[in-house]
Order: C-alpha cells, then structure tokens, then sequence
C-alpha cells in the first residue's frame, strides 16, 4: 500500500511551519495499513469551554488521512482534499490527548477514501471522520 516510506520523524519535520506543527500535531505511530497522528488539547486547540475544537478535529483528520495518503502514491502524484465529513461523538477535555488513525476505505487511481477515528486516552471513540482525495498530477 505504501509507495512512500517516509518516516514518522520525517512526516512531522514535513509539517513544520504549517498549521499542522503550531497547533502540536505529531505523527506518532504507522502501521502496514494505517498512520496515526495525536494531538494534546491545549489553547490553541480548545474551544472557549475547555474542549477539542470540532474544527480542530476535523484538521486533525484531514492531516493524518491526507499525509497517508500521499504516501500511497507515486512521486509523480499529489493528493488534495475533495470532502471531509466528521461526527462528533464525546467531548475531549484541555489536557488530554486525542489520537487519530486513518485507514484506506478505498486506494483508487484517481480517488482516495479513508476512514478516521479519534480516540481518548481512554480508547472512545471521540469523532468518526471520513475523506476524500483526488489524486493529482505533480505540478
């Protein structure tokens, strides 16, 4: 599945001044079918109440599913984001983290599905997301 064999290391330095690393977005685990970013909810990631910002998790999904899955393409290609969709589940209080993993629901050649679950520290289910990607031709 993988065409790219880019370390976590090298996918967090990849997102460095983006919004990805100012709101302390980290890749923290990959598997043979899945990638996994966390995110600790902080003041730049909450809500006035003290929880994860829904849009926040929704950026948090579309990180972790998009960097997957130009993963799984060639270097010839790029993956944009065409729809995202997330339902928020459980609230996550300031001072937790939230771990999100992407699975591929379908690797096309033009199109990209994946699935993304965030979970607690706890392992509930939190937010239920879904993605999808146009592949694209390399500028």
């Amino acid at each position: 599945m993988w065409k790219k064999t880019l370390s976590l290391q090298q996918l967090n330095q990849f997102c460095q001044q983006s919004a990805v690393s100012h709101l302390g977005i980290r890749f923290s685990a990959q598997g043979e079918n899945w990638l996994e970013a966390q995110l600790t909810v902080d003041e730049r990631s909450c809500q006035p109440m003290g929880y994860l910002h829904g849009g926040v998790s929704a950026l948090l999904a579309e990180t972790v599913a998009s960097l997957a899955g130009f993963c799984c393409v060639d270097d010839n290609f790029l993956v944009v984001g065409t729809e995202i969709n997330a339902s928020h589940l459980r609230p996550v209080k300031k001072g937790n983290t939230v771990t999100a993993r992407a699975t591929p629901a379908r690797l096309g050649r033009s199109t990209q599905v994946w699935q993304i679950d965030l979970r607690d520290e706890q392992q509930q289910l939190c937010c239920s997301a879904r993605l999808s990607l146009a592949v694209v031709n390399r500028p």
